[in-house]
């Protein structure tokens, strides 16, 4: 997901989104360490995308604290 389409994202839908994002890193480090995961960059991949997702939810709740 690129960032122009996360910013379409409502608050509610991108807290749900980082929540879900959250629970996949987990699953995807427990599968790592039990070596049932080959591909160790999608751990990357995924915390690159939650980055961007806070940053997103960041952003649009300053906004809207103003």
């Amino acid at each position: 997901m690129k960032v122009a389409e996360i910013r379409k994202l409502s608050t509610k839908e991108l807290t749900r989104e980082t929540t879900k994002l959250r629970e996949e890193i987990a699953d995807l480090k427990r599968r790592t360490h039990l070596g049932e995961n080959s591909n160790v960059r999608l751990v990357r991949a995924r915390r690159k995308q939650l980055a961007r997702l806070l940053t997103v939810l960041g952003e649009q709740l300053t906004k809207e604290a103003r």
